[in-house]
């Protein structure tokens, strides 16, 4: 038992889910759930605060001070 989940109800979502979308849009189905997992992994890995600050501001302050 998978999450809940035994082997013949995955096996009944997986014959719905090939019966509604069909066979040659699975590999996408597929594609696209992986990036979405991997782009949450990504997001969930970076910091929380991003910096904003324009980095020619930053190198023009840097050349007055010199």
């Amino acid at each position: 038992m998978i999450g809940g989940f035994g082997v013949w109800e995955l096996l009944i979502i997986l014959v719905i889910v090939l019966v509604i979308f069909g066979a040659k849009k699975l590999p996408e189905i597929g594609g696209g759930i992986g990036k979405a997992i991997s782009n949450f992994k990504k997001a969930t890995n970076e910091p929380d605060e991003i910096d904003v600050t324009p980095k020619s501001e930053e190198k023009k302050e840097e050349k007055k001070d010199d």
